[in-house]
């Protein structure tokens, strides 16, 4: 089988994927690059990964890469398209060949947006002009499928997709113990920018002082308002440590992670997918996640291997925080649970054998279903699911 991936450029969040492609495949695997990595990604310690490995195709080198990227949208038996043109879509579906959409969710600032013509047009460009077509969606959020059918596209041919970051195997059981100290060690790693919410790390952080628990926070990342949470901070006059780290290396972010005990994940729903997730889930930590962010109803199973608090809720969130700073042994538990989701099942080496199980299925006629995880339907969620859940 030949399989062809196509993005705007290759990531630390897609390359695992890519890499265990190559291992099931070998070199009937290719990703298109079709942009150069930006100069702003760059200055912040990432790697220009186009150029970094053989089995990559950069169309905007030359009209001849462009050329062989479009043959392989001819000759591939599966394509993949994520951030790229919609002319290798168009070229697959006249001939009506498998393929797969890799997309978050569409309305991120609200369904109505849908009515809006020119989301509209691009939405039947990429999605609903070939709904009776051999085109599926990988749903990179649990939301994408409920948007994608308010538009008219089938829900069945939605499965259930996502990043996958680089998985690290511990010793769990060694890892919690190496995170034992005197005080709880909580973490919040994102852009300092409206959508991630810093300032709630901070309420937190009040709360926990308020309470006389003994903890330090590490805030990593930049952003416009990482000036502004400093000052929030010192303004708050807290008794116990905050640290504004500033942005690292993504080596060095997995650091702090496998030294925390909570782990804030506090985006709203303008959070496509959420690799944060996946990565702290992976070291061990214990996650407090709201409910809004892509990849939380698919990663995390409340009270299993994290805590889900309702987006827009401080209350319900710093209440979350509490239950894993009063109870050590409740957050070791689900630390451990949560690095099994992501070792056994929520990986690149799962994805991709059971991409290629489900690829075969459908190009044999053969249904393959998998019951949870990656490749399995993405279920509708609306966005209200959590409220009125027992918390």
């Amino acid at each position: 089988m030949k399989i062809t991936f196509y993005s705007n450029f290759l990531n630390h969040h897609q390359l695992p994927f890519c890499k265990a492609m190559v291992e099931l495949i070998g070199e009937r695997f290719t990703f298109v690059a079709t942009e150069p990595i930006s100069a702003e990604r760059v200055a912040m310690g990432y790697v220009d990964m186009n150029k970094a490995y053989p089995f990559i195709l950069r169309t905007y080198d030359s009209e001849a890469e462009y050329e062989k990227a479009r043959n392989l949208a001819r000759t591939s038996d599966v394509i993949i398209l994520g951030s790229a043109p919609n002319e290798f879509v168009d070229i697959r579906m006249q001939n009506n060949r498998l393929t797969f959409r890799y997309s978050e969710r569409l309305f991120k600032k609200g369904t109505y947006r849908r009515f809006i013509p020119p989301t509209r047009k691009k939405i039947n460009a990429s999605f609903t002009k070939y709904r009776n077509k051999n085109l599926y969606t990988m749903c990179a959020s649990a939301y994408t499928s409920s948007d994608l059918e308010l538009c008219g596209f089938n829900p069945e041919k939605c499965i259930e997709w996502g990043y996958f970051p680089e998985l690290k195997e511990y010793d769990i059981e060694k890892l919690i113990k190496s995170k034992h100290g005197e005080c709880i060690k909580v973490l919040w790693v994102g852009r300092f920018i409206g959508l991630k919410h810093p300032e709630l790390a901070l309420l937190v952080a009040q709360r926990l002082d308020r309470e006389d628990i003994n903890f330090h926070l590490k805030m990593i990342g930049n952003g416009k308002d990482f000036e502004k949470s400093k000052r929030m901070a010192d303004n708050m006059g807290l008794k116990h440590p905050v640290e504004f780290l500033g942005a690292m290396a993504p080596s060095e972010v997995r650091r702090h992670m496998e030294e925390a005990n909570i782990y804030l994940l506090t985006s709203d729903f303008n959070e496509g997918w959420g690799a944060v997730l996946n990565e702290s889930m992976n070291s061990g930590c214990a996650v407090v996640a709201s409910h809004a962010i892509g990849a939380v109803p698919f990663l995390i199973k409340h009270r299993e291997n994290g805590l889900i608090y309702e987006n827009g809720n401080t209350n319900d969130l710093c209440d979350k925080v509490m239950i894993f700073a009063r109870d050590l042994s409740l957050s070791e538990k689900m630390g451990k649970n949560a690095y099994y989701t992501l070792k056994n099942t929520w990986n690149a080496k799962v994805a991709a054998e059971r991409l290629l199980k489900l690829a075969d299925g459908l190009l044999s006629g053969n249904q393959i279903k998998f019951a949870t995880g990656p490749c399995s339907r993405a279920n509708i969620i609306k966005n209200n699911w959590f409220c009125g859940e027992e918390q």
